[in-house]
This record gives structure tokens, sequence and C-alpha cells, in this order.
């Protein structure tokens, strides 16, 4: 009886019936068949395919989302998967589709929509594992599920990018507020010590001074002079210094009092006299007054 060839392609599997009925699956390589008698039914791929679907459901905190799932499966090499895939599915791709559902809207509605972002890898596992047991019946392998994307509402991700920003900000303003009280506090510490060290100086300065008017009574007592007249001219020599200082000066706002030598001596007057006052106000509150009388004599009591 003569014999009619055919080819079938690597990662490829023909299927021969003979009258209608399956006899056998073809390998890949040169193959023979009986003419009028066989004929290939059909030719199965064994190469991986992808199903890329998109299932809508909704989280624990009544999100709405839009989960992106792709399922990678292939039909196995062994001659019994090739004739039940050829044989008990019309259209694998819609019963993956429906078992891939199933698993996806029975795992989100439990999970907050955090968690189900969290736990994105554990869905796809289970997707796997489930269409693993249900399509391994059909002949069909299950390569890997993958949840590509879970995507919310946009008023729900703008709503999540203002949380987002609002704790983002609230961090930067206190992370602000402590470097402006670290600013304010070395500030402070700064003035501090520049004071401390200015009131140094500033007692130094007038130390200085008190002990060089020392040393200028001495000499003016060895020599016999009137110590008021001496007094006049050393503060009318420190006068005109400070007035000679501030002409060097090439911005001023200094107000100068009457600076003649007759003002500085009526200003020494002015000091004198202020001091005599003072002190015969200390004496009157300080003396002791009879029993019963006041200091107003029109209003002494017998």
């Amino acid at each position: 009886m003569p014999l009619f060839f055919f080819t079938v392609e690597q990662q490829e599997r023909a299927v021969v019936e003979r009258f209608g009925k399956f006899v056998r699956v073809a390998g890949p390589g040169l193959q023979t068949k009986t003419p009028f008698v066989e004929r290939v039914a059909g030719r199965m791929t064994l190469q991986v395919e992808q199903l890329n679907s998109e299932i809508e459901t909704k989280t624990k905190d009544n999100v709405f989302v839009r989960v992106k799932l792709a399922v990678q499966y292939k039909v196995g090499a062994d001659p019994q998967q090739v004739q039940d895939a050829y044989f008990k599915l019309d259209d694998p791709a819609v019963q993956i589709q429906s078992y891939a559902f199933d698993v996806v809207r029975s795992h989100i509605p439990s999970m907050d929509l955090d968690e189900a972002y969290a736990d994105a890898d554990t869905i796809a596992m289970h997707i796997q594992e489930t269409l693993h047991r249900q399509m391994a019946e059909y002949g069909y392998e299950i390569v890997k599920a993958l949840i590509t994307n879970i995507e919310p509402d946009q008023r729900v991700k703008d709503a999540m990018n203002n949380i987002n920003a609002s704790q983002r900000n609230q961090i930067a303003a206190a992370a602000q507020g402590d470097a402006q009280k670290i600013l304010a506090v070395k500030k402070a510490e700064g003035e501090k010590e520049t004071m401390r060290l200015q009131g140094e100086g500033i007692a130094a300065e007038r130390k200085a001074i008190a002990e060089g008017l020392h040393e200028s009574l001495a000499i003016i007592a060895q020599q016999g002079l009137d110590p008021r007249e001496a007094m006049a001219l050393v503060a009318l020599t420190q006068y005109t210094d400070m007035i000679r200082a501030l002409g060097e000066g090439s911005r001023t706002n200094t107000i100068l009092l009457p600076h003649s030598p007759s003002g500085v001596g009526d200003l020494m007057s002015q000091i004198r006299d202020g001091i005599l006052v003072a002190d015969a106000a200390s004496d009157s509150r300080n003396r002791v007054l009879p029993r019963g009388a006041t200091n107003d004599v029109g209003n002494a009591k017998p």
C-alpha cells in the first residue's frame, strides 16, 4: 500500500486520525500516513504563549481597581497532553481567563488597597497554582502568572499623591524647624559670648582708666597742685581726644554736646552739684526724727 509523507516542525505536534478516530501524535521530522484512510487532523504548538487580561474588582476599603494580569502557558510535550489539549478544549484562553478572574475576585476584596499592592506576588502565586491544577486536566502547563499592575481610579491616585506630599511636607517642616532652632540657639550662644567679652573689655578699660587716674592724682599730690583743677584738665584732655577720634571716622551719627572749654567746666559743675544734692537727700532720709515728728514743719504735732 502506498504511503503519503508529511513533516512536523520542531516544537510542534501533529494529531493523526483514521476515519475520524484519533490514532497517534506525530512528533517532529518526516512522518507517514495511509492515504485516504488517515489524515492530519490538526497541529499543536509547544511554544509558550501569553494571555494578557484586565480584571476590574473592588478592594476591602471600597476602592475599584483594574488588575492587569499576564499568564504564560503551553501545551505539554507528552502525547497524552497533546491529545487532551486538542480534543478537550476549543479555546484555552477563555478557560484560563475564567479561572484567573475567579482567583483575583476571591482575593482582592479581602485586602485593602495598600495590602493588594504589597501582596501582588502572593496573589500571582495563587493564580499560578490554581491554574496549574485546573489546566493540567486539559493538557496545559502554566509557566508563570504575573500581576503587571494594580491601577485604581485617577481620583484615588491623586488623593494618594496628595497624602504622600502632605506627609513629606510635614517631615520637611519639622526638619526645617529643628534647623532654625539650632541656628537660633547657636546665635544666642554667640551673642551671649560676645556680650561677655564686651563686658570684660569694658571692665578692663574702666580699671585701666581708674588706675591711670589714681597715678595721676598721686603725681598731682606730689607736685602740690589743686586736685580739682587737675581733674578738670584731665577731663578736658579726654574730651578733646574723643572729639579727635570722632573726626577721624568717615561715617558717624553722634550728636555732640557743647564742646567749648567753658562747656566742659559747666558739665563738670553740673555733675558735682548733682552729686552733692544726691548726698544731701540721702542724709535727709537717713536722719532719725523724734517720736511724733514729721518732715513737714507746718504739720508738726506738739
